[in-house]
Parts: structure tokens; sequence; C-alpha cells
């Protein structure tokens, strides 16, 4: 995993480096220079412009500067200010002289405007985040959108949360020997997702990896059918579903999934008997939210034995019956959109959506999946340690699609069926939620182009070549 910090984080890791700060600017324009060559496809004849600003950033970007004029770049290094006004003569031949544009004039040190409203016409390389892009939020006040960025140490949230990170373009994360291993938020890669999905064991059978589906309603036949799907899929061997006020003859769900009846009314007792036999559970998705509905829902999550999902219209349950959770022992994984993480906490994700997830998962003492571009998991509070994050970025807006949400709760609940070890679980729920994302590279351009959604019993059939694909070649933030 690779480590996530706040600025003021990266300030206290930058003040108890061993090392002194200009050994530590040379490295760092050093990998900025190898960056610039790497993107420029060489050195000879090629001109860069530098905006270098006065802190640290601009150091870095001088002695990068210097390392390519040692390669035979053509550089000219000149104030934010200077360089501003010559991208803004681009027309007339400004910026268009250079072939490449660093920007090192401000970096993390800034949190407002600059004045960076009219890109570059040619490529520009961010040194540590686009300046104007809030380090915290991601926020963009005004930058140059980069085609790539080169940051140190450990990412910082702004790379991960939009706008910023579609700013930063391809990230690449220098060590440059600090020391960020006490971070508490972890962005998720393609290997540590494969470690954390355990496969079959030699001796298992169908009951050894079963998930009990609570889901879908007259109104939502498909929700159910989708979190079956994507259990077997996800590597669950059986899965019995039941939904609230439809026969188990008339519920929507794939061929090898077993379906139950459960009477109208009061459901969650006849729906928690022979829960004992199951490995893991879901609940909520396409149930409805009628008060009478959401009091069996609550019911369910109190008295259910079972590592739990509890999504879409369960969270809504939680909220109206938070009482639900306090009555809880084993694993909880809450997965709230948006929407549904207002109506869970009463209000929605603040702009520092790392932090917003961490109080969450702190005060429900449950875990918190909060979907989005980037896919946030804080863990629960295990005193004195504060929760931890796990950012998942795998995914792509192609999956912004109705039952997207089915087929990941299906997935981790399918994961955490093979077993779970409590001081594991956050890596494993991350992983199934990596594996989900991964689904929205998987097609051939002429079946799923990949400018189009991908719909859900896409992305379902799309799991097995995504979680081989998680074994392939990588390329991940940070890496060369």
């Amino acid at each position: 995993m690779l480590p996530i910090v706040t600025p003021a984080e990266m300030a206290e890791i930058d003040a108890a480096a061993p090392e002194g700060t200009d050994v530590l600017i040379a490295r760092a324009g050093a990998e900025v220079a190898i960056a610039a060559r790497r993107m420029m496809g060489g050195t000879y004849g090629r001109r860069v412009l530098v905006a270098a600003g006065k802190g640290h950033n601009g150091a870095d970007g001088r002695v990068a500067a210097g390392v390519l004029q040692r390669w035979g770049v053509r550089c000219g290094v000149t104030t934010p200010a200077e360089a501003l006004d010559l991208v803004a003569s681009g027309a007339a031949g400004g910026s268009r002289r250079f072939d490449l544009v660093i920007d090192a004039a401000y970096g993390t040190g800034l949190r407002g405007s600059w004045g960076a409203d009219q890109p570059p016409a040619v490529p520009v390389l961010a040194v540590d985040i686009p300046s104007g892009i809030d380090a915290l939020t991601g926020e963009d006040h005004g930058c140059w959108p980069a085609a790539g960025t080169v940051t140190f140490g450990a990412l910082k949230p702004g790379l991960l949360l939009h706008p910023g990170a579609a700013a930063a373009g391809e990230v690449h994360l220098a060590p440059i020997g600090l020391d960020a291993s006490a971070a508490g938020s972890w962005l998720v890669t393609d290997a540590d997702a494969d470690a954390a999905l355990a496969g079959p064991q030699p001796a298992a059978h169908k009951w050894r990896r079963s998930v009990r589906v609570i889901a879908g309603s007259p109104q939502m036949r498909g929700a159910g059918a989708l979190v079956c799907a994507a259990a077997q899929q996800a590597g669950a061997g059986m899965v019995v579903i039941s939904s609230p006020g439809v026969r188990a003859g008339d519920i929507a769900r794939p061929t090898e999934a077993v379906a139950r009846d459960l009477p109208p009314g009061s459901w969650a007792e006849p729906a928690l008997e022979g829960i004992e036999r199951f490995d893991a559970a879901v609940i909520g998705p396409g149930v409805g939210t009628d008060p009478a509905t959401s009091a069996q829902v609550a019911r369910f999550i109190a008295e259910c034995p079972l590592p739990l999902v509890v999504d879409a219209d369960a969270v809504t349950a939680v909220a109206a019956h938070p009482e639900c959770l306090q009555r809880r022992a084993p694993l909880t994984v809450l997965t709230p959109h948006d929407g549904e993480f207002a109506t869970l906490t009463g209000a929605r994700p603040a702009a520092d959506r790392f932090d917003a997830v961490r109080r969450a998962a702190a005060s429900l003492d449950v875990f918190v999946l909060l979907k989005g571009p980037a896919t946030l998991i804080a863990t629960p509070p295990c005193p004195p340690a504060p929760p931890r994050v796990l950012a998942v970025t795998s995914g792509t807006a192609r999956l912004a699609t109705a039952g997207s949400g089915d087929v990941l709760s299906g997935v981790i609940a399918a994961v955490l069926s093979g077993g779970h070890h409590s001081h594991y679980a956050s890596a494993q729920i991350a992983a199934a939620a990596h594996w989900h994302g991964r689904t929205a590279g998987v097609g051939s351009p002429a079946s799923q182009p990949a400018t189009l959604p991908l719909v859900a019993t896409a992305q379902v059939a799309a799991l097995p070549a995504a979680r081989a694909a998680l074994r392939g070649p990588r390329s991940e933030p940070g890496q060369p």
C-alpha cells in the first residue's frame, strides 16, 4: 500500500527526516528531471519552462532545471508571475516555444488562486501537486492541469480526490528518504488486493463460503439478483436470497441461487432462522424504506451473528434505528454513497472526505465504506490508534450506473465469507472494492467501449477477468 498524508502530516515527516533540507531538495529535483525527460521522450533539443516559487517547491524546480541543463535541455526558470505572462502570450509564441512546462510554483503551500486560469499550450509536469489544487481536499482554485505529477514521500489526499485527481494526471510517488510508515491513510494497489483475496481452500465445499442475502422487493426485483450474481462470481459457493414481500418463486435471481419465502409483516425472525450456517450476509439493496420495513431491517442487523454488509435501504434503516449497531458484535460494513452518508450522519461528507469517513467510523464503531470516484474505507476505532482509512481508486465513471452498488455489496460479502481476521478485515473490504473497480477496465473496444457506462450486469460478468488482471502487469501511482 502507498501512504497518504495531509499537508500538516507531511510537514512533520519533513521535519523528522534524518537528512537536511538541501539533500531532500536535491533528490526531489533529480526525480522531477527524470520525469521530465520521460515525458519529453528525451533531452536533446528540448526546451523547458520552469515556474519556480520561493519555497521548497520552487527549489525542487530549480534543481530539476539544473539537472536538465546538464543533460542538454534549454531551461527557462522564471517566477510564477512571469510564467503566467508567458503562458498567457502563448498565441504569440509564449509557452509554445517550450516542449514542457514544470509547475514548481507553490505546490502544497497554496490553498487559493494564483491566477493560473489559462493552461499552457504544451504538457505540464507538476511538482508535488498542481499549484492551486488543495492538497487536503482536491478542490481546484485555479491550476494548470498536469499531464503528470511527481510527489514525494507520500501521496496527498488532493491527488486522489476530484477534481484534484483529474488535474494531477499520472502520479509518480518518488521515495526521497522520507519515512511515512506511520501514515493513517493508505492507497490500495493491485498487488495489495491480490494478496488480500484468498483463493478457495483445498477441502472447500459450497457451505464453506456461503452468503445470505436479504434484498429486493416487489418494486426492486433486480437488486437482489445483482447481489447474488456478484457474490457467486466473487467466490461464494452457496447464495440464498429472500425478498420481503416477494414469494420465493417470484424472486429474480441467478439459476444457481436458492430463494426462500419470508412472511409478510414481521419477517426478521424467519430470516434469521438457520443463519448460523452461513459465513456472511448482505441486507438492504432494494428492500424499501417504509417504517415497517426499516424496523425489520434493524432487527435483522441487530441479531445477525455474521459479518454483515449493510447497504442501500439498510443504511436508511440504521439512521432510523441506530441502536441496532450497538447490539452487534460481528464485523459490520456500512456502504453509503454521499446522500446515504448524509442520512446516516446528518450531513454530506465534508470537503476533507478522509476526515469525514474516519469520523463516521469512529462514531458508529463499524467499518464505513464511502462510495465515490475515490472509495474510502475507514476502520472502527481500536484505541489508542485512530481509525485507519484505505483508499481505492481503481474504478472509473463507467461504474456510475444503477445497480453498481449492489454488485459491490455482493463482492464484499463473498470475500468476507472466505474468513477474516479483525485486524485484516479492512484490507479484505478494500480489496473487494478494488476488484470491483477494476471491472471498469474490462471488455473489448467493440463490446464495451471505454467511454460508455458499464451496466451492472456487465460488471458482474467482468469480475473473473478483473480478478485475473490483478495478477497481471501493474501500473500504480508511485511506480515507474
